[in-house]
């Protein structure tokens, strides 16, 4: 475990810390944007913004797949399960979301087991969990709900191709994937949003599994044409209070550039065998909607023509229908980074975990959820 104790050093982190007071000059307040969720969770678990000064402000992102899944994505499955009779195998927070008329799939899947209907819903832990039940059980179709960013698509494009290796006429992908760069690109060209109010951004801290395989270029013209810094950095908490010290240089010396704290697994052009593994399965969607981002061009990926008898909306002409979130539900805001988790209404009270009314309460990636499991009871301390 030493490779990852070295960092969560203690004495280390103080002596960040004070870089980090140091550095921020006391006449401006800093701004910056974890994109990833994995980040949010590492902050919020290991108190990061604790050891800040009070000027220097860690801003929510729209990094968590499972948060900007739109409501009508999940319909779309449960109709493919009950209208279609399928089998949908899916991850397990993506079985959590709420969807349309209070249900989820987990709660879709209680009421097709009472009422006796012919499809099934199944929590995996893979995809190639769905692959194999495809292959034991060829007299049912099985369909992937494959969710994520560029981080879990290659593996993706892994099964299609495998499937049809096998010749398996049983088994498709319901296809949600989503692209990075878009999502920021919309963050920046929308910072003040009508209902919600503005977004005071100064730099942003990019995800690290997702550069892994995309690599640090696509950021590099987000640095450029909008001038905001973007630090790269790991998910351990040292990793992302360098990567705040470095935006902050980057801020007071009026720089913009992409730099590379997480150089032990990311370099500049990415992973170009699994580039090309997508590239040669799926193609760029015109539209796709996020939760709290609306509808981004160019955005999400889907399955090929040349692939298409394992695309489960073409199988099955499901088509997507947009549904709007819980009004008391602050998630769009949230995940635009207008508004904090503790800022919602329903947070904590309402929505919880273990009932979670909006996306961002449900993986341990969401801003909502993160921030219940480790901040809530700093609120309290500090209410009046």
């Amino acid at each position: 475990m030493r490779f990852i104790d070295e960092f969560r050093d203690g004495e280390l982190a103080r002596g960040l810390a004070a870089a980090i007071r140091q550095h921020a000059r006391g006449d401006r307040d800093y701004h910056f944007m974890e994109f990833c969720g994995g980040h949010t969770h590492a902050i919020s678990r290991y108190g990061v913004t604790d050891l800040l000064p009070g000027h220097v402000r860690m801003i929510h992102g729209p990094g968590c797949p499972v948060c900007v899944l739109p409501i009508g994505r999940i319909d779309m499955a449960i109709r493919l399960v009950r209208e279609a009779g399928v089998t949908l195998c899916s991850y397990g927070d993506p079985m959590r979301v709420p969807a349309s008329g209070g249900l989820s799939l987990l709660k879709a899947k209680a009421a097709l087991g009472r009422a006796g209907v012919g499809g099934d819903i199944r929590m995996v832990y893979s995809g190639a969990d769905a692959l194999t039940l495809a292959q034991r059980n060829p007299q049912r179709q099985v369909v992937f709900f494959a969710i994520g960013f560029e981080t879990t698509t290659p593996p993706t494009a892994v099964l299609i191709k495998q499937a049809r290796a096998l010749g398996l006429g049983n088994f498709s992908v319901l296809c949600c994937h989503v692209l990075t760069p878009s999502a920021i690109a919309s963050i920046l060209e929308s910072p003040e949003v009508r209902q919600w109010g503005t977004v005071p951004l100064d730099g942003f801290i990019g995800p690290a599994h997702v550069s892994t395989i995309i690599g640090t270029r696509p950021y590099e013209f987000f640095a450029e044409e909008y001038r905001k810094p973007v630090v790269i950095a790991g998910f351990e908490p040292l990793d992302v209070m360098q990567a705040i010290l470095m935006l902050i240089e980057q801020v007071n010396s009026g720089r913009a550039v992409v730099e590379n704290e997480f150089s032990r697994a990311v370099t500049r052009d990415g992973n170009r065998k699994a580039q090309d593994l997508v590239a040669e399965v799926f193609e760029l969607r015109r539209s796709f909607a996020w939760r709290g981002l609306g509808e981004l061009p160019y955005s999400a990926l889907r399955i090929r023509r040349e692939f298409a008898d394992f695309d489960a909306e073409r199988r099955f002409a499901v088509g997507y229908e947009a549904v709007a979130d819980h009004p008391a539900c602050e998630c769009g805001a949230i995940l635009r980074g207008v508004k904090r988790p503790q800022e919602c209404r329903i947070f904590g009270s309402v929505c919880t975990p273990e009932n979670p009314i909006g996306s961002c309460m449900v993986s341990s990636e969401g801003a909502c959820a993160a921030h219940y499991s480790f901040g809530r009871f700093t609120d309290l301390a500090e209410a009046p």
